[in-house]
């Protein structure tokens, strides 16, 4: 399943935006207001929202001021979350979240609008950096 997030402009450059999702401790800054739990661990964090399981999620790539992702530490809930960043000027760049998850088409389709709205969420509060 994947899902995207529509683009959005960040008035901050590619490089600050980088930066800031390459810590995972920043994500806390930028989660839904549904957010029940978050915990920074070691090369990643976990949180919950409201209603929903836990998700531990690690930073498993970065290239510099172009992209961030983020993986899921479950192997029952295999899925990837990237940010790519692209510079506009030195002070305003845009950000695209990407969500990519193998589950059957049951799974799917129960979790396919939380997942966009969370996904989307996370870009709005991007925006706001």
């Amino acid at each position: 399943m994947n899902l995207q997030s529509p683009k959005v402009s960040v008035q901050q450059s590619a490089t600050y935006v980088f930066d800031y999702l390459s810590k995972v401790e920043n994500y806390e800054h930028i989660m839904p207001k549904n957010t029940d739990k978050f915990e920074v661990r070691p090369n990643g964090f976990l949180f919950a929202l409201k209603g929903m399981p836990e998700i531990k999620l690690l930073l498993n790539e970065t290239r510099p001021n172009d992209l961030v992702v983020l993986g899921s530490a479950s192997d029952k809930f295999p899925f990837t979350l990237q940010a790519e960043i692209e510079e506009i000027n030195e002070e305003s760049s845009m950000v695209q979240l990407s969500f990519d998850g193998k589950f059957n088409a049951m799974m799917a389709m129960m979790i396919k609008n939380p997942l966009q709205n969370f996904i989307n969420n996370l870009t709005e509060n991007i925006s706001a950096l």
